[in-house]
């Protein structure tokens, strides 16, 4: 693969729904933290992992939906999740109501991995978004590798590759954290779809933008600003792309360690560090980091700047 100097870079961000200290979902600053976002330059992403999305009830997938529609400044992406079971078989209309809600309010709808879905083979997980596509004008596919969740499904290239035939998918998150994996599907896209996007949720390498990959990254809801400090040093052939995406990416490997969902709890104690949010409790449900975890966090946020 080669490096790609001056591209311009698009960033989406997936949005860590913040909890307050009563441990209740805290919707001021969700809306603050979309705003920023989306006055930083990266398109807002909620109801992802990031978001608690497989641990959220649909009235509250709902409310979050209005938020983005809201505060997003009209561009958004946004999780369509089922909330299935081990053994169950994919149940199309209930995806299909889960894509409907965010189409209604204007977002893009990016197809959630569940046990349904990853349970197919992979020319039926083709066919599957092929017929979600019937009722969507665009989507953004999804491979989302089992550290993330238990249900996660990363497929073979040529699997992939069906995804490109699919006019309404406009592009595909690759969460494998394998650069190999990620590098051969841009060289794909590249020689069958030019217009799709490989968007890296690579956490571990960051960097994959220099090589034509997008980003849809838990990392950058941390500081949203510096990522899209970082994309417009890369557009304009500035080598302080080097340093910031160093530090950056140090702040992933820390972040993104096992158990990886944990990153949610680093999320949350980075923002209160940075004053965007009142509290570093996450859902109740959610894995937490060592309290050790903040004096490291200071570290990084002083490295960055972000922090006196």
């Amino acid at each position: 693969m080669r490096v790609r100097p001056r591209r311009h870079i698009l960033g989406m961000s997936a949005i860590l729904l913040p909890f307050d200290a009563s441990g209740a979902i805290d919707w001021d600053a969700l809306a603050r933290h979309v705003e920023r976002t989306a006055q930083a330059g990266l398109i807002p992403a909620v109801n992802m992992d990031t978001g608690y999305v497989q641990l959220l009830d649909d009235a509250t997938r709902l409310r979050v939906l209005e938020v983005a529609k809201t505060h997003s400044g009209g561009r958004f992406v946004a999780g369509a999740h089922i909330a299935d079971a081990p053994g169950d078989a994919l149940d199309m209309d209930r995806l299909r109501s889960a894509i409907d809600p965010i189409q209604q309010r204007g977002g893009t709808p990016l197809i959630f991995p569940c046990h349904g879905l990853s349970a197919l083979e992979e020319e039926d997980w083709i066919a599957a978004h092929a017929s979600a596509a019937a009722s969507c004008d665009r989507f953004i596919a999804f491979e989302l590798g089992p550290m993330f969740v238990p249900y996660g499904r990363i497929l073979s290239l040529d699997g992939w590759a069906g995804l490109l035939d699919i006019p309404q998918c406009i592009g595909a998150k690759h969460s494998s954290l394998s650069r190999t994996l990620e590098w051969e599907r841009v060289a794909r896209r590249d020689a069958e779809r030019s217009d799709f996007m490989v968007l890296t949720g690579n956490d571990l390498a960051i960097d994959m933008v220099m090589w034509g990959s997008d980003y849809l990254l838990g990392l950058s809801t941390f500081a949203p600003d510096l990522f899209a400090r970082r994309d417009a040093l890369w557009e304009a052939g500035d080598p302080g792309f080097y340093e910031l995406n160093d530090v950056l990416q140090y702040l992933g490997f820390f972040a993104f360690r096992a158990p990886v969902p944990a990153y949610k709890h680093d999320a949350a104690i980075f923002l209160e560090l940075r004053g965007w949010i009142a509290s570093s409790r996450t859902h109740p449900r959610a894995p937490a980091r060592p309290a050790s975890d903040r004096a490291v966090l200071e570290e990084i946020a002083r490295r960055l700047g972000v922090l006196a």
